[in-house]
């Protein structure tokens, strides 16, 4: 049962190439149907956020080959394209890498939590989807126990930071005074929220918030005291915000250079900041050629959370080395199920022998043989039967010369040293 991590992030591909593999949660369900389609696929979960989309599956076959096959298909990319930027670890790195991407240490926020609450929805809806079986469902909970666990046992969370925090900072840094400043933010999400959260904190008394839904959004607008708006709604209030900052799971921009056009006229070119940070872009990129407009991307915010990170590199060593011993736990129990399937077979093999020649037995009775010739007959075989295999395994042991695999099998034999 071979264990894999394959997929790329931040660290290994552009924004653009990110848009390209990214899954909508509308595509989820057929998404989880096709892969479990594949024969080698037993058991899958597609994690799938801004920075990053991966699938962790189990597999009945020692390469990846087919998954990587089933990605590039499913969102008809070219396979050399995205083999540039894809990595794929297998079973022990595979394990440590779920549990350094729950705890944050693979994200673009050093120890950000919000990817641990992502794991947890993406391992649900694998769940839900039926994709999750005895193995994988083992290994994402032993996942949320470890980032739990480096949560609770070192200081990675000290500090808020995270992607939403680092586009509020950028905005302190382009207009310095925050609570003079008009908001509009795009989205009801819980990256929405957290820049919501950062923003009261500015004292920005100004916050409207455009979503699909307004129900979606009232729950926003009570906790900051904003309004609300529809994205249909967004032309006609786009001129008066100074701020736009964008997180949705459109597959399509929402705001293009037209509209920011339009709207600049109507504030008289007075600048606005515009911060995607949706994977796919909520914002044409050609809104920044235009005057008095400025667009920044995820990737363009990392420059802002490198200044954060060194705060958070001594906690990031303590739970590495706790990563390390989880690993282990999680690895050893994979392999004692390698100890239950030997058992079984073991117990099975006895069993066999045991019925064919109690069988033997019943039918030379029956023929009128003496009962205790039988018996001795039944316990004569039957003992030479089962010892023959442990007696060849220890002669082939000992004229090999291998003291340590003879106490081995001796140990498990029952046999002690004296004997």
């Amino acid at each position: 049962m071979p264990l894999f991590a394959l997929g790329i992030n931040h660290q290994t591909a552009s924004v653009a190439l990110r848009e390209q593999v990214a899954f909508s949660p509308d595509a989820l369900l057929d998404a989880y149907q096709q892969i479990l389609a594949q024969r080698t696929v037993v058991e899958a979960v597609i994690v799938s956020t801004c920075n990053r989309t991966e699938i962790y599956c189990n597999l009945t076959q020692h390469n990846c080959d087919a998954v990587i096959k089933w990605l590039c298909g499913f969102h008809q990319i070219d396979e050399k394209k995205l083999k540039a930027s894809l990595y794929c670890y297998q079973d022990e790195q595979a394990v440590q890498h779920l549990f350094r991407v729950s705890c944050g240490l693979d994200s673009l926020v050093l120890g950000e939590p919000q990817i641990l609450g992502q794991i947890k929805q993406a391992f649900a809806t694998a769940s839900q989807a039926k994709a999750v079986n005895k193995v994988v469902h083992k290994w994402f909970q032993h996942a949320f126990t470890v980032a739990k666990r480096v949560r609770t046992e070192t200081q990675i969370g000290a500090n808020a930071i995270s992607v939403a925090f680092a586009a509020v900072r950028l905005a302190k840094q382009i207009f310095s005074d925050l609570s003079k400043s008009r908001v509009l933010l795009i989205g009801a999400g819980e990256t929405i929220e957290l820049v919501g959260k950062y923003l009261i904190e500015h004292q920005v008394p100004n916050i409207t918030i455009a979503n699909r839904t307004l129900s979606r959004a009232m729950g926003l607008v009570e906790q900051f005291d904003a309004q609300a708006i529809t994205l249909e709604q967004i032309p006609s209030h786009l001129g008066q915000a100074d701020i736009v900052i964008s997180s949705t799971a459109s597959p399509l921009p929402i705001i293009g250079k037209g509209m920011v056009e339009k709207a600049l006229k109507t504030r008289r070119h007075q600048p606005m900041l515009f911060i995607d940070i949706a994977v796919p872009r909520d914002i044409e990129g050609e809104v920044d050629e235009l005057n008095d407009a400025y667009l920044y991307s995820v990737d363009d915010l990392h420059g802002i959370i490198e200044e954060n990170k060194q705060a958070r590199q001594v906690a990031a060593i303590e739970a590495e080395k706790i990563i390390e011993d989880c690993v282990g736990d999680f690895i050893a129990w994979i392999e004692s199920l390698k100890a239950v399937e030997s058992i079984r077979a073991y117990r099975e093999n006895s069993e066999q022998l045991r019925d064919e020649l109690l069988l033997r037995a019943c039918a030379s009775l029956q023929n009128g043989a003496p009962a205790e010739n039988v018996l001795k007959e039944l316990a004569f075989k039957l003992t030479n039967k089962l010892i023959h295999h442990p007696s060849q395994a220890l002669t082939d042991v000992s004229r090999r010369g291998n003291d340590d695999e003879l106490v081995l099998l001796r140990n498990a034999l029952g046999l002690n040293k004296e004997d």
